[in-house]
């Protein structure tokens, strides 16, 4: 456990946005060498990482995946280990995944499957919704095609340790929509002479976010967050000829992902056409849900209870959106939760540090769900 606490605390100290984790894939490629896995294909879908550990018979190829990337927020904490770039931090726990996953290569460097292999996948570009496409579109990931995915989060919240988990949908879809309307631009004196988008901006705010109100039933979880709105420049004397409106939207679904994008569009344009004004709507960070399975998550289970492991069953899914839906909406898999502490810091809060005790219960959790796996 010490090397693995030793290598979070590493990847703590650099953190790197998505789609620049160079120096976080370095350290890793480092500390798998050291592991002798039988295969290490980097430069997957960007920084990516695939370490293989391959059994002597036949069978199931597993898959357990972890993500490289951090946030764009400061760190409050002063720690030994604080991260050493401004305005960027690991306060979603990516390091402490990283270093469960690092863990578990040292674990199967000495007892390699019985049956199949084990990859273990280290993902660019999750916190964007980004990376999770990106590695799956790329020829390299052909190598290691899985069978059968995996992966966890740390949740604060819970009770330290704790199991998490729950089949079918575990973590929401999310998509954010970009919507910008153009005018034309006029003398603040004669807005007459132009066409100014900020009526339309005000009314698309409060209709859209009545749309779970109004369009969808009531058993059918839906959110539609308006996150940002603008018109023009800050100049007095001119009336704005441009504006946007960007929402999130969230859902269990992507039936009804799909139904509130629809529905944004239909509203968008309808308004647009309303206040002759121009429109383009632009998808972004587009995450699906995850799903789980329930064979996987019945062998999760009996992992855990063998670890006399303390386990939760969620009732409902998470509203928050994890990229990894993009592997589960291809392959057999279940993402669960480890709990960070119920009084622990909230994930993304400046306050947050992944809790190092919970690298060796990852690590013994992933070790017995293999063994389950292996006879799949």
């Amino acid at each position: 456990m010490k090397k693995s606490i030793e290598l979070r605390r590493q990847l703590h100290r650099a953190p790197e946005l998505a789609g620049q984790e160079k120096i976080t894939s370095n350290t890793i490629i480092t500390f798998l060498q050291d592991c002798e896995p039988d295969s290490l294909i980097t430069g997957i879908g960007g920084y990516g990482i695939a370490a293989e550990f391959k059994g002597k018979q036949n069978g199931p190829r597993i898959l357990i995946r972890c993500e490289l990337d951090a946030l764009p927020i400061t760190e409050s904490l002063n720690i030994p280990y604080r991260s050493e770039v401004m305005g960027v931090s690991h306060k979603c726990g990516h390091d402490g995944h990283m270093a469960i996953v690092a863990g578990l290569a040292e674990h199967l460097q000495l007892q390699r499957p019985d049956r199949g292999s084990v990859v273990l996948m280290f993902q660019p570009s999750e916190e964007t919704g980004e990376g999770a496409e990106r590695v799956l579109s790329d020829p390299k990931f052909d190598k290691v095609l899985p069978d059968l995915v995996l992966a966890l989060h740390n949740l604060p919240g819970y009770p330290l340790g704790q199991l998490i988990i729950g089949s079918g949908p575990f973590a929401s879809s999310s998509s954010g929509l970009k919507i910008h309307l153009q005018g034309k631009t006029s003398h603040a004196a004669e807005p007459k002479a132009g066409n100014s988008p900020a009526p339309a901006v005000a009314q698309l705010i409060q209709v859209l976010s009545s749309i779970p109100q109004f369009y969808t039933s009531l058993h059918e979880s839906a959110k539609v967050t308006v996150i940002h709105a603008r018109v023009g420049e800050i100049a007095f004397g001119t009336s704005p000829g441009e504006g946007d409106v960007m929402v999130t939207l969230r859902s269990h679904t992507q039936e009804m992902m799909q139904l509130l994008i629809d529905r944004v569009a239909s509203i968008a344009g309808s308004t647009a056409d309303m206040f002759g004004l121009e429109i383009t709507i632009t998808p972004t960070e587009p995450f699906p849900p995850t799903v789980n399975d329930s064979q996987i998550v019945k062998l999760i289970n009996e992992a855990a209870g063998k670890l006399e492991m303390n386990i939760h069953q969620i009732s409902h899914p998470f509203a928050w959106s994890e990229d990894f839906g993009h592997f589960t909406s291809r392959f057999k898999g279940a993402l669960f939760g480890l709990g960070a502490g119920e009084d622990h810091p909230a994930l993304h809060h400046p306050d947050y540090d992944f809790p190092d005790d919970l690298i060796d219960p990852g690590i013994s959790l992933f070790m017995e769900t293999i063994n389950n796996l292996q006879e799949l």
